[in-house]
């Protein structure tokens, strides 16, 4: 058997290789498939609606917690799953 003949096989290796990654960005990237969306879409801008409202002003670190905040009301914060199932 000559060294010649093994050749082919120890190519395959490296080509077989970059033929699956080859396939797989194709695959996951969809290249050929995807759309411009810049060119194909009109987006059309509306003005911003709303009001913007000075509610309280806190200045320097003197309040440690917030308003309204439910930090030490762990059951209002986590509610249980109940199943039906019996």
């Amino acid at each position: 058997m000559s060294d010649d003949n093994g050749l082919w096989l120890l190519a395959l290796g490296p080509t077989g290789a970059a033929a699956l990654y080859w396939a797989i960005y194709r695959y996951y990237r969809n290249t050929d498939k995807s759309h411009a969306f810049e060119r194909e879409t009109d987006v059309v801008a509306k003005p911003v609606t709303g009001s913007d409202r000075k509610i309280d002003e806190v200045k320097g670190t003197q309040r440690t917690r917030i308003d309204g905040d439910n930090l030490r009301a762990y059951r209002q914060r986590v509610q249980s799953i109940r199943s039906d199932d019996g």
